[in-house]
């Protein structure tokens, strides 16, 4: 072959190759490398200053971060984070479908409660339901407007400071679900709603089987979100008296006066378990957008066929 043939159509290959997205490459970034190095430098700084310094007290930490009350704080608070997003979870999934509902009446009863709970602060309703024997004494089920009760209970015995912890935070979080459940139903195509309707499925049954698989992909990122947050909005029910986390600690460090440490101590519980639930989103995440995600495939056939006609030599079967 003649030399300047060659070096031509290996130009030609070349050129062809550069054209092709298949073969593109991203330009070195020298910056994003001095970033990194910038970054790395200032947390390890950071992370050194934070762990020489003698004021965390991390002795204190350390024996104090395993101990019996601690834990059976870290208990308390996940048994309410638990509970609470559970009946949240599911009196919003039962607030969402009211809301899309064409009954105006059950729209507008869902849009009330929504717009109530979301318009006032988790701190004021849990001191309002803990309080709630101020304004009724009692609580008796009865025909209205008559003295005819069926049956009656002291408001002292029903609501203790954990059912007024668990009604706050389930009836609050419900609220925020039924906003994001919505929003997942509704982010699914209507040819699929009109799809179920031709198959003359019920509104329930097209609900379970079709409609809120395919939501979930949208409804999972913003409910770990609000479990993540749940597990941080349990501190508040320690102005109720309620022994979680953060009530075990500061019962601890009135004793001690050691407040830094023994916060210290609640701050990395609760990012260690935020941390474990991150992970365990993710993976949700993950196994729900199956089939959604797109990768670029080199077609190997077909940049054997350029190649092939470039050079103007057949390739094998086995090469291709």
């Amino acid at each position: 072959m003649n030399p300047a043939t060659h070096n031509t159509r290996a130009r030609d290959k070349a050129d062809v190759q550069q054209r092709d997205v298949a073969f593109a490459r991203s330009a070195p970034t020298y910056g994003r490398w001095i970033s990194w190095i910038v970054v790395l430098v200032i947390g390890t700084n950071f992370l050194w200053l934070v762990a020489t310094n003698p004021n965390f007290e991390w002795k204190v930490v350390l024996q104090w971060f395993t101990e019996d009350s601690v834990m059976k704080g870290l208990q308390v608070t996940l048994g309410l984070t638990v509970v609470s997003m559970i009946l949240g979870t599911l009196l919003g999934l039962l607030l969402a479908v009211w809301r899309l509902s064409e009954n105006k009446l059950l729209s507008g009863l869902s849009s009330l409660y929504i717009w109530f709970f979301r318009g006032t602060p988790l701190l004021v309703q849990l001191i309002f339901w803990y309080n709630l024997s101020t304004l009724f004494p009692s609580i008796s089920i009865t025909v209205p407007w008559t003295d005819i009760t069926f049956a009656s209970w002291n408001t002292n015995d029903l609501i203790t400071p954990l059912t007024a912890a668990i009604a706050g935070l389930a009836l609050n979080e419900a609220a925020y679900m039924a906003e994001i459940i919505r929003a997942g139903l509704l982010s699914v195509d209507h040819g699929q709603v009109e799809t179920t309707q031709a198959f003359g499925m019920s509104r329930s049954r097209a609900l379970r089987r079709i409609i809120i698989p395919q939501a979930m992909r949208s409804i999972i990122p913003p409910t770990g979100n609000q479990l993540i947050s749940m597990i941080k909005a349990t501190s508040l029910v320690s102005v109720i008296a309620m022994g979680d986390l953060l009530y075990s600690v500061q019962a601890v460090y009135n004793r001690t006066f050691e407040i830094i440490p023994m916060l210290m101590v609640a701050v990395i519980w609760y990012l260690f378990i935020t941390s474990i639930l991150n992970v365990g989103q993710s993976a949700i995440e993950r196994y729900y957008a199956r089939g959604t995600k797109r990768t670029v495939v080199v077609n190997k056939r077909r940049a054997g066929s350029e190649e092939q006609n470039m050079t103007g030599t057949p390739r094998l079967k086995e090469d291709v």
